[in-house]
């Protein structure tokens, strides 16, 4: 059996490299445990940087505005249902296609944050009526990031609006559920879809990690 390390396995390891070190420089108060800290940090960049073939001051300048005791990022997703079919969006970046949805920002709640993307990238209205789940990004299947994420789906009803295309965004469409697109790997993977829809049309309790 090989003790040959993976590239996801590379990845979570500088991913929690950076995080100690992140929380490190935000508590401690010794010039010279600082030094180390930055150092850990320039560790953690280097290994990030190679894995995405870009360049560690790139890769620095990806994280400047993370500070303070590091914690997971969160994503939200939206899980529309009209007559069966699967509301997707097809990103404009990969091609490929996805749950519309994205990064909650500060100061909004979940349901809010999805209520926005949904709105934004797919010109419907929406209200939250479930949660579906909660799934740690690096546990299923997602191709390497450089960010440890939660990724959280909700159950959607429409209210309202017109479908309309996005600047982040090449096609809408709803999708029978056993005909789906080709999936952005890097938002979404089939198991976390197949999860929530049947969470969705059923009494399960949500999913979690």
């Amino acid at each position: 059996m090989s003790n040959k390390l993976s590239n996801e396995d590379i990845n979570l390891i500088a991913q929690r490299i950076q995080a100690i070190a992140q929380s490190g420089l935000t508590y401690s108060p010794g010039v010279f445990d600082r030094e180390r800290y930055e150092a850990l940090r320039k560790i953690a960049y280097d290994m990030l940087a190679a894995g995405f073939n870009l360049s560690p001051e790139a890769f620095a300048n990806m994280h400047l505005s993370d500070d303070g005791y590091a914690t997971p990022k969160t994503d939200v997703r939206a899980i529309v249902l009209r007559d069966g079919k699967l509301l997707m969006v097809q990103e404009s970046d990969d091609g490929l296609w996805s749950l519309p949805g994205g990064w909650v920002d500060v100061g909004d709640s979940p349901s809010t944050a999805i209520r926005r993307e949904v709105l934004e990238e797919t010109g419907l209205n929406v209200k939250v009526t479930k949660l579906l789940g909660i799934w740690d990004r690096n546990l299923h299947g997602h191709p390497p990031y450089p960010w440890h994420v939660y990724k959280t789906l909700f159950l959607c009803e429409e209210l309202g609006g017109e479908l309309q295309i996005s600047h982040e965004s090449l096609d809408i469409g709803f999708f029978d559920i056993d005909n789906l697109p080709a999936l952005s790997l890097t938002r979404i993977v089939k198991e976390e879809i197949l999860t929530g829809i049947d969470i969705a049309i059923s009494d399960k309790p949500a999913w979690f990690d």
